[in-house]
């Protein structure tokens, strides 16, 4: 299939689940999971800047016209998508990946990819509480809303991108 219609395919899904699904889950007042990120985090290693900032956008404008939340989910993933780049550097080190197109738990070892989308949930769980909440008088609540969803997200992802890995290419 397609690269493209795969990641049209990609889009549309996860924002659906997210907004049919994963938004309806009441798991307290606190805990607010997010898995619509993977579209961000499974983007090719050689993505431009440019469009990973203009797919982060979209993609979180998508969500935002579902829940309504004006900008809100559209600031953070476009935060997190600036910082993609800088945050595989981190996590990668001194790794390089020539024959590797793009982050999956078939292709990559499974502690990279758990440090990935740690880092990657963390900005964007930071970015969107702290915008949602536009004040530090509300610090401790909203800390506690980072430090619950946070895990619940990534256990959601990394559950997620375990049940539709892909193996290595036999050569």
């Amino acid at each position: 299939m397609n690269k493209t219609v795969l990641q049209i395919i990609r889009f549309v899904v996860l924002v659906l689940f997210q907004v049919l699904v994963i938004n309806h889950i009441r798991l307290g007042g606190y805990v607010h999971p997010h898995i619509y990120l993977i579209f961000i985090m499974l983007l090719p290693f050689n993505t431009p800047k440019w469009q990973l900032l203009v797919l982060g956008f979209i993609l979180g404008l998508s969500i935002d016209l579902f829940t309504g939340t004006p900008g809100l989910h559209a600031g953070a993933t476009t935060l997190m998508a600036f910082c993609r780049p800088s945050i595989i550097k981190l996590v990668s080190g001194n790794l390089k990946f020539e024959n590797i197109q793009e982050p999956s738990l078939g292709q990559i070892d499974g502690m990279w990819m758990f440090r990935y989308v740690l880092c990657m949930v963390f900005v964007h769980h930071f970015a969107l509480f702290f915008l949602e909440s536009f004040s530090f008088h509300l610090i401790g609540q909203v800390l506690l809303r980072i430090l619950l969803s946070v895990p619940v997200s990534i256990f959601l992802i990394m559950m997620i991108l375990y049940i539709f890995k892909r193996e290595k290419k036999k050569e």
